[in-house]
């Protein structure tokens, strides 16, 4: 049902750990990897990083790649290299708009997610003389950009322009990725076709929902798969920089992960199994409620007997 060992929901609350730790409920813990060892080294490293172990880097014709870069701009141009150029030509499979994705821990800084995207947008859907843009707050939405829908919307009305399914309805959700599709300047809206090929025209009241997508923090990416996961490793907060975000950020790579920064930050977040204490009454609930019925059996069988 989910997988206690990424980050704890956004919202209050820490319902399937305190589930798991009141030992009231049989659990499973998938813990052997079979099949798919022989595969896949994100697999593989996934694993050792739970165990707090140091993942396998750069083994020939694998899928998990370090490279070693300290200097922030560095580890910027390095970045944009792989996701612009290098990746696309080693795989033509690779989209460098659809397929590959860029995690950062944070949003602030020279590689936090908000300076990534204004580089990346001015390379990878530079300004052009035939492609209208709309300015919002701090941010230039350009037709062709990377979005992503920031926060539940229940009444945004969508249609679909392609694919199975219902013809229309309304919602729009957290982590929904799409692409600007065009912009009105007379109505002063904005179209997006997200991936499952829903169009949706957002007006300026919702424009505040919505943000570049070509850099997303690892918490945005929670639930969410791609081919390629490009994540810059450096220094930060420490109690931010944990074993849990790293392991989250891996997971989502369903074909190719490459860490670009410093060895030491990687190893800090293995090493660092702390997070915010997220303090709730669910599980001591829950093992009152056990012992409370596990009491009024024996009472019953003692009345029997």
């Amino acid at each position: 049902v989910g997988d206690v060992d990424q980050l704890p929901s956004v919202g209050p609350g820490n319902v399937l750990r305190d589930l798991i730790e009141s030992k009231c409920i049989k659990v499973v813990r998938l813990k052997e990897i079979f099949r798919q060892s022989q595969e896949s080294m994100i697999i593989v490293n996934a694993h050792k990083i739970n165990e707090g172990e140091m993942p396998v880097l750069n083994k020939r014709d694998k899928d998990f790649y370090f490279i070693q870069c300290e200097e922030p701009n560095k580890i910027m141009d390095t970045v944009i290299s792989l996701i612009d150029k290098r990746l696309p030509e080693f795989n033509i499979n690779w989209n460098k708009m659809h397929h590959i994705q860029i995690l950062s821990p944070m949003r602030k800084g020279i590689l936090g997610v908000s300076n990534l995207n204004k580089r990346l947008q001015d390379i990878l859907n530079s300004k052009d003389e035939g492609k209208k843009e709309k300015e919002f707050k701090d941010m230039i939405f350009r037709v062709g950009d990377k979005i992503m829908q920031t926060k539940n919307n229940y009444l945004l009305k969508w249609e679909r322009i392609g694919g199975e399914g219902e013809k229309e309805g309304v919602g729009i959700f957290n982590g929904d990725v799409g692409y600007i599709d065009s912009i009105d300047e007379e109505k002063q809206t904005l179209a997006v076709i997200f991936d499952d090929e829903r169009k949706v025209i957002y007006d300026n009241v919702y424009l505040d929902e919505i943000d570049l997508a070509y850099a997303i923090t690892i918490h945005k990416s929670q639930g969410s798969e791609f081919p390629v996961v490009i994540i810059p490793m450096f220094m930060g907060a420490p109690l931010l920089m944990n074993r849990n975000l790293l392991y989250t950020a891996i997971t989502r790579a369903k074909q190719l992960v490459v860490l670009v920064g410093d060895l030491k930050a990687v190893q800090f977040m293995i090493n660092n199994n702390k997070s915010f204490e997220r303090y709730s009454l669910l599980k001591r609930r829950i093992m009152d409620i056990m012992e409370s019925e596990d009491d009024v059996l024996i009472q019953k069988e003692e009345l029997k007997g």
